[in-house]
């Protein structure tokens, strides 16, 4: 049973929706599902924007037969080599023989890798500023390295402003029978999501992210994109400038917002206490814009997505073996991963008889680039004691002055 959408007159949403797959490149967790898109553009030729998992290998091809209604499939174009999107290629190839790939040279080199028997007499390869007609629609291609694999690259339909934007733009969870980012209340339902999703697979790349939104402006011009078409996620035809606005911060490790994110790491419950009691501090110097996160229960993405979010951290931390408490050294090693930057961090460190977890923090923390350490912090041994409190708030007034600058 087929099940597509209609994006233009001529173009199709063909993908799929999956809630069976509970990891995201076996890493990141999806409570709520993730779709795979692909796209059918209906012209004198016939073309497929990308392919779609094999975990929905099945209602994809359904969807590409039922709008092609019985016309050969003439060209896919190939944005991104991905498994996710690219694991279906070999079934479109032997269901439509004659089909013509349109791709770019790095790709070629990678499909051979994953093992598809592609034929170079039927592959074209594409590069930056190349166009190709396929009857009324003609299609620009732009290189997007990085973004996230190397072969990556967007196509722009300069007849209606299309931009197929590969992984760009993308979010985790399910469509759900709606498509358009404005079918939704995004806002509220769905930008979490859609933050975890770039700053999880996308956040190391924010220069290659910059490029490309540069190279958009410059070669398209951003005001002739009127559809944004990913591989994930809903399709934007509306408020465009919203979902761009929102690139430039997490590509520049720019915050969204003023706030203060606390994360603790407590054994015995003493450091979350005092992550609590930072938090009432700071209520009651009016910064009640917090959030605080247990690292050792909370998933490691969804703390790096609420990182690229605020302004301020805490990281307050046991020390364990003379070192950090291994959850929140993880989170270090992760937001050095992605290239986390720009941000203002106050550390609180706990130890029964050697507290050391702040200067080793700290030492992690100067390795990022653009951090600003406050100064004021806290050492606890065991307990939080009464001769803390002086120190608790000092720290308060210096997190809630750094706030409000």
């Amino acid at each position: 049973m087929y099940n597509f959408r209609k994006v233009t007159d001529d173009l199709y949403w063909v993908g799929a929706n999956d809630h069976r797959l509970a990891l995201f490149e076996n890493i990141h967790p999806l409570y709520h599902g993730v779709s795979y898109n692909a796209y059918v553009l209906l012209d004198e030729k016939t073309v497929l924007f990308d392919t779609a998992d094999w975990s929905v290998g099945r209602q994809f091809i359904d969807n590409v037969k039922a709008v092609l209604d019985g016309r050969t499939l003439d060209y896919l174009v190939i944005n991104h080599v991905e498994p996710d999107h690219a694991a279906s290629i070999e079934e479109i190839l032997l269901r439509w023989p004659e089909v013509k790939i349109v791709t770019s040279p790095k790709a070629v080199i990678l499909l051979h890798q994953f093992g598809f028997p592609i034929d170079s007499s039927r592959v074209e390869e594409v590069r930056e500023g190349d166009t190709k007609c396929f009857g009324k629609h003609t299609i620009a291609f732009v290189s997007a390295p990085m973004v996230h694999w190397p072969e990556a690259m967007v196509s722009f339909d300069t007849t209606n402003g299309v931009l197929f934007s590969a992984d760009a733009f993308g979010s985790f969870r399910a469509l759900d029978g709606k498509l358009f980012a404005d079918e939704f209340d995004f806002d509220g339902e769905w930008i979490d999501d859609a933050r975890r999703y770039y700053t999880n697979i996308v956040g190391k790349y924010g220069p290659q992210v910059q490029a490309l939104l540069n190279k958009a402006a410059n070669i398209v011009g951003l005001d002739n994109i009127k559809y944004l078409c990913p591989l994930h996620g809903p399709v934007w035809r509306k408020d465009l400038g919203y979902i761009i606005d929102k690139y430039v911060h997490w590509a520049t490790y720019e915050p969204e917002e003023k706030g203060v994110m606390i994360v603790y790491a407590s054994m015995y419950g003493n450091t979350e206490t005092a992550a609590e009691v930072l938090a009432a501090k700071l209520a009651d110097r009016g910064v009640t814009n917090t959030r605080l996160y247990d690292v050792s229960s909370t998933h490691v993405s969804y703390l790096i997505s609420d990182l690229f979010k605020y302004s301020h951290l805490v990281l307050a931390s046991v020390t364990y073996n003379l070192g950090i408490f291994p959850p929140m050294h993880n989170f270090l090693a992760d937001m050095k991963a992605l290239n986390l930057q720009k941000r203002t961090v106050a550390l609180v460190e706990n130890g029964s008889w050697a507290p050391r977890s702040g200067a080793l923090m700290r030492a992690e923390l100067e390795k990022l680039k653009h951090m600003d350490i406050l100064d004021d912090g806290l050492t606890m041994a065991s307990s939080l004691q009464e001769q803390n409190l002086s120190e608790m708030d000092a720290l308060a007034d210096a997190i809630a002055a750094s706030v409000n600058k």
